[in-house]
């Protein structure tokens, strides 16, 4: 079974080695036919604090880091300037 992958945004990198990503999915509402946008946060570990907020990256799903942790930060597609 492969990795699942998702891009977003960096939310917060307040804590150590972890960084917060918000990751938005798009679904055509079944009567009305509207795009709907729904965001949810996930929990990454960065190993050497390279994100910051506001930086577009890459996550890559892994085993159980710590209590709420299960993804790792595999690139930076772009930093924030």
């Amino acid at each position: 079974m492969p990795k699942k992958e998702r891009q977003g945004v960096v939310v917060s990198n307040k804590m150590d080695k972890t960084a917060v990503v918000k990751v938005a999915s798009y679904a055509q509402h079944p009567k009305y036919k509207k795009i709907i946008e729904t965001t949810k946060n996930y929990k990454a570990h960065d190993e050497l604090n390279q994100c910051s907020e506001g930086d577009i990256v890459k996550i890559v799903e892994s085993k159980p880091i710590s209590g709420g942790k299960h993804w790792i930060v595999s690139e930076i597609v772009e930093k924030v300037k």
